[in-house]
Order: structure tokens, then C-alpha cells, then sequence
């Protein structure tokens, strides 16, 4: 079965036109994404990570959940069922943090604050292997080295400078 995405302009008003997931993106028009940071209520961050199967950053851990909305979703609907997906997590509230817009793709990246058991993590197969929770410090760390995809990191870029993690 195809995945279905509703087309948008750069601003994000509606381009009243379907995109199939896999197929080109006609040029002006865009998909949305939603991105959830996970931090537990005792201040932790969660990273998952990829499986090394994946054609983009295989084997590296991201500091996200995420991926493309649906037709009809809006970018929170979007960001919950991934994050359920992705973690097994539900939440109903997500702070939004950001909105990036790069080549074909609008990113609304959310951070979500949880109160679950941190065992409790699902790994869903094809996207995830492994996951890990990681102090505010080690979080900083992962942020200022090579290991944090590179364009994750300009997506998040003006939270990460606003809550002190870039050096």
C-alpha cells in the first residue's frame, strides 16, 4: 500500500495535491515532518538507535522520534502516532520548539516532557535497534561531537543554543 502525504508551499498553507512517499516531489512543494525530542521528567533524554539497515545514518543514535505526516495530519497528530510508533510512548502534550524548511520537507520539531517507565521503550523494527536514556551533561556531550547526525542538529539548532547545549 502507498503512503499518501498531502503537498504544502514553503509557508506551509495547503498545495491541495498528494504526494506518494518514494515518487519525486514536484519541484515548489513540500511534505511535513514531525520530530520529537523525549525527556523524562527527571530531566534524562532519550536517544534512539538506527537500525543499520537504514540508507541514511544507519547505526548512529538520533535525539529524535519521528517521520512524515500523513494525509491529513497535522504536524502534532503526526508527531504523537510517530512517537507511539517509533518509542511506544504516548503523550498528549508537545511543546513545539522550531520549524525548519529544507530542500522538499518542512520539519516541526516538538520536545515532549514524559513521566513513563524507562524500560518501558519499544524498538520498532526496520527503524530502531536500541535505545538509550542520557543525562542533561552526556546529552551535551553527544550534541557538541561527531556523533549527533549532522542535519538533525541544524534542525534543532536554535532550541540546542537556547537551552545551553552547544558550546
Amino acid at each position: 500500500m502507498k503512503e499518501i502525504w498531502d503537498g504544502y508551499f514553503s509557508d506551509g498553507t495547503p498545495a491541495n495535491n498528494d504526494i506518494v512517499r518514494g515518487e519525486e516531489i514536484p519541484k515548489g512543494i513540500y511534505h511535513l515532518v514531525s520530530e520529537i525530542l523525549i525527556k523524562h521528567v527527571d530531566g534524562d533524554i532519550l536517544l534512539m538507535l538506527r537500525d543499520p539497515s537504514k540508507q541514511n545514518f544507519g547505526g548512529y543514535y538520533e535525539a529524535t522520534c519521528g517521520g512524515s505526516a500523513l494525509k491529513g495530519e497535522d504536524p502534532l497528530m503526526c508527531a504523537k502516532r510517530e512517537m507511539l510508533e517509533e518509542t511506544g510512548i504516548t503523550a498528549e502534550v508537545m511543546e513545539p520548539i522550531g520549524v525548519y524548511v529544507s530542500h522538499d520537507t518542512i520539519y516541526h520539531n516538538y520536545i515532549c516532557t514524559v513521566d513513563c517507565d524507562k524500560n518501558s521503550v519499544r524498538l520498532q523494527i526496520g527503524e530502531t535497534v536500541d535505545f538509550k536514556w542520557v543525562t542533561e551533561k552526556e546529552f551535551a556531550d553527544f550534541v557538541n561531537s561527531d556523533k549527533m547526525i549532522p542535519v538533525q542538529k541544524i534542525r534543532y539548532m536554535s532550541y540546542l543554543i537556547k537551552q545551553g547545549y552547544v558550546e
